[in-house]
């Protein structure tokens, strides 16, 4: 699922790279992205990037927030990949773990995002893939 190149892509009529990097947190920063709920996220986004036909560069899951470097089709708006990663884990891991249900709502309204280029992409992978977050 992961690629390693940066490499740039064909699409019908363009060639580019396109990639942005996410950051969000559960609502009032609780720190319930832990044990079997943090494996779950990975097997959501997994299943989500595969549907959309959208690459997982980096993916870090920690106890009170999120940090996924994606690489999207050009078509899709930044705000259309952060709603759809944001609302199918509060879906189906509300469903599955009834204690998130004690939260209002599993993520807050906001969201952190940076496109990245080329020569950027590698550093934000090492950052995200670095683990001081943990």
């Amino acid at each position: 699922m992961r690629k390693k190149s940066y490499e740039y892509r064909h699409y019908n009529h363009a060639i580019g790279l396109c990639v942005v990097h996410l950051v969000w947190l559960p609502k009032r920063r609780k720190k319930v992205l832990i044990g079997r709920i943090r494996d779950r996220i990975f097997e959501i986004f997994s299943e989500l990037a595969t549907e959309k036909g959208w690459h997982i560069r980096a993916l870090e899951v920690a106890p009170d927030h999120i940090h996924l470097f994606v690489e999207i089709h050009p078509k899709d708006a930044i705000y259309q990949v952060a709603r759809a990663f944001k609302g199918r884990s509060a879906n189906y891991l509300r469903k599955e773990f009834p204690e998130l249900k004690k939260l209002p709502s599993l993520w807050t309204n906001s969201y952190f995002f940076s496109t990245a280029g080329n020569v950027s992409a590698a550093t934000i992978q090492r950052y995200i893939n670095d683990p001081h977050h943990t």
